[in-house]
């Protein structure tokens, strides 16, 4: 009996929809609907909130009822309005320095591994790059960060560009290791051989080979991120208040769980654990799903 080869090639072969279709089937998706439902949650939060997160809407340290559902901090803002403002916005914040932290991470790694082994200046620069790398890396992330914000003053803006300088070296460091294993591979020589040039060996063979490890890093990154933005507001020196913050909501919600108002820190408390939670879980099953 003779099969179709069009029958083989979709066995063996099958399309990018067969491909999608059979992945999605195999997630287990206990584990990456809270992703799903955070990230909805972040999209539609204007849309949630119960009163302006920002202005005073009733009697201060207010406990949970049917009119404020998590209580009112000790300046009478909504908490539960507040709370999920200071989800979109951390989310925000950590999505921006992780992608930009991971995108300097790939071009620095990349071009610091590729030239490391080089003789003269461009081979000292790389080699000198990498040291400094090494030394960001080693110094605290809330210690360089507070560094920079006091240089440059408090803002959002400020805030990411100091996350993604601060955990950028992490990517860095991944990207540097993978091509310094890539670019002594077999194959590699075989395309000098064929003509291939450095620029174009590099763009189409190193790259993609070796950005693999800072992808799957990308979950910590943001973790990273969330816990490091919680804590510089949590001393004082992330977004400017009243803007609603995680960080900043538990420096101000400390002082009343000490006498037994226990809401206003514990609400962004459970946000922060649960979405780093969430994060790390949901995207390393949607890795882990690839991979397989």
């Amino acid at each position: 009996m003779t099969v179709p080869a069009t029958s083989l090639t979709a066995e063996f072969f099958p399309s990018r929809t067969a491909r999608v279709v059979q992945y999605l089937r195999h997630l287990r998706w206990a584990k990456v609907v809270p992703l799903l439902v955070l990230t909805l949650v972040a999209l539609t939060s204007p849309l949630l909130l119960r009163f302006d997160p920002e202005v005073v809407v009733g009697p201060s340290s207010q406990a949970p009822d049917g009119t404020y559902w998590f209580g009112t901090d000790s300046s009478g803002l909504d908490i539960f309005s507040r709370t999920l403002a200071a989800t979109r916005l951390n989310l925000t914040i950590a999505l921006v320095v992780t992608v930009a932290a991971t995108t300097i991470g790939c071009i620095v790694g990349l071009v610091i591994g590729m030239n490391e082994s080089r003789r003269g200046p461009v081979g000292w620069v790389s080699r000198g790059a990498a040291r400094l790398v090494d030394l960001v890396e080693a110094i605290p992330a809330v210690l360089t960060g507070l560094v920079i914000i006091a240089f440059f003053g408090v803002s959002t803006g400020t805030l990411m560009i100091a996350l993604s300088v601060v955990l950028a070296p992490i990517q860095i460091r991944l990207v540097r290791t993978e091509v310094l294993r890539v670019r002594s591979e077999a194959y590699l020589d075989a395309a000098r051989s064929g003509g291939q040039s450095e620029l174009g060996l590099t763009l189409r063979h190193v790259l993609p080979n070796s950005i693999s490890s800072a992808v799957e890093n990308c979950s910590v990154i943001f973790a990273v991120a969330i816990i490091v933005t919680a804590a510089l507001g949590f001393v004082g020196a992330g977004v400017a208040p009243p803007t609603p913050e995680w960080g900043a909501m538990l420096a101000r919600g400390a002082s009343d769980a000490t006498v037994g108002r226990w809401w206003p820190a514990a609400f962004p408390a459970f946000a922060l654990g649960l979405t780093i939670a969430a994060v790390s879980v949901g995207f390393n099953e949607l890795l882990r799903r690839r991979r397989a």
